[in-house]
């Protein structure tokens, strides 16, 4: 890769071919990332520059994961949006009783499930509001290991990934238990993996204006860690393109990365499967963000070099890099593909948090459609289950 590309743009002023050709041909050799060089990269505006950048991230992609990109067949199912918390970017969210509330019943969530099966799904990711009625007897734990054993006894074949960091948190808390028992219940229950979401932007001043209610970010780290230590495998996200800075974004990778290293070091039987790029969608969100930020959808040239960066920065430790379609369109997700990813995702079959805050994407994709767009780059689709084994 490298100098041939850069130096056509060499002599522009501000872009740093040198220092810029530096920094990748050290990502492809494999070395990490400092953030302030992805600070670097991240402040390119040269057309040359930017286009280096991708062919980096492409390039690292195929040494990596080669040229196969996958994909999985799964149902969301977000069972409540009633939340105790008040998130400035949530349009999900509902009041008990609130117009638009819903929590399903049981009966509707088996029917979902065996519906999911019959058109292929391995997977079910079950996220929801934090609803303090979910309760069993009392017990949040008991109400949320129940709903888990009646679905996975219904349908034993599906992969259950479920309940991110701040789900464990605040069943933590409603029982006075510690994260680990949470998590360790819930694996006993049937739950397979985690879901690497409520990560937001781990920067604490992002936070207090973002979810200041929300787990904060050594809690999200420690709930993250825990799950990998008792073997329950997580995903990574970010949302981006909201309040925060270049540097918060590279902060938010450095903690991520660090997080992955040391599971490693600690030789702990389940790591992060994978790092999806989340824009933030302001079309109908409160309003004080909303204006804040300015615009409604994302900017899909910032999302792109955002999700090249990710790639040469998380490096050898998380290979799989997978963009939102929800978020960034189908087109756009696929273009995602040449800057860094080998994933494209689900199908979804439905989608609530994402299409509520006015994602234009769409909710649902038939597994036909997400293979005729891999193919559309001359790629190889390949269908895989939650934890990156083909199908």
């Amino acid at each position: 890769m490298g100098k041939s590309n850069l130096a056509r743009f060499e002599a522009s002023p501000g872009t740093q071919a040198l220092a810029l050709d530096a920094i990748l041909d050290r990502a492809l050799a494999g070395d990490a990332m400092s953030e302030a060089e992805g600070v670097t990269l991240l402040e390119q505006t040269d057309a040359g520059a930017i286009a280096a950048i991708r062919e980096a991230a492409d390039e690292l992609r195929r040494q990596q994961v080669g040229d196969t990109v996958t994909y999985i067949i799964n149902r969301n199912l977000n069972f409540t949006n009633i939340c105790q918390q008040h998130c400035s970017f949530c349009a999900f969210r509902r009041d008990a009783g609130q117009e638009g509330a819903y929590w399903l019943d049981l009966e509707v969530m088996l029917h979902k499930a065996q519906e999911a099966v019959e058109r292929g799904a391995t997977e079910l990711c079950m996220q929801g509001g934090l609803n303090p009625e979910a309760k069993q007897e009392g017990s949040s734990l008991a109400y949320y290991q129940n709903l888990v054993r009646e679905l996975k006894q219904a349908c034993p074949q599906l992969h259950f990934h479920a309940f991110s960091p701040q789900e464990i948190q605040f069943i933590a808390q409603q029982d006075d238990l510690s994260y680990g028992a949470v998590i360790a219940a819930l694996q006993e229950a049937g739950v397979g993996s985690m879901p690497g979401t409520a990560a937001e932007v781990l920067d604490e001043q992002v936070r207090r204006i973002l979810c200041p209610e929300k787990t904060d970010t050594a809690t999200w780290l420690e709930i993250v860690e825990t799950a990998h230590r008792l073997g329950m495998p997580t995903t990574s996200t970010m949302l981006s393109g909201h309040i925060e800075t270049r540097q918060q974004q590279m902060g938010h990778f450095g903690k991520l990365r660090s997080l992955q290293q040391r599971a490693g070091d600690r030789n702990y039987p389940a790591r992060i499967t994978e790092f999806i790029l989340l824009p933030f969608i302001g079309q109908e969100a409160p309003a004080p963000l909303r204006q804040r930020v300015g615009r409604d959808q994302p900017i899909l040239e910032d999302a792109l070099l955002l999700t090249a960066v990710a790639r040469l920065f998380l490096g050898q430790w998380i290979p799989n890099h997978q963009p939102s379609w929800v978020k960034l369109g189908l087109t756009g997700a696929t273009t995602a593909l040449s800057w860094g990813c080998n994933d494209i995702g689900g199908t979804l079959m439905e989608e609530h948090i994402t299409s509520m805050a006015g994602a234009q994407g769409g909710t649902c994709m038939e597994p036909e459609t997400l293979q005729e767009a891999i193919r559309s780059l001359g790629r190889t689709p390949q269908q895989r289950d939650t934890l990156y084994c083909y199908q």
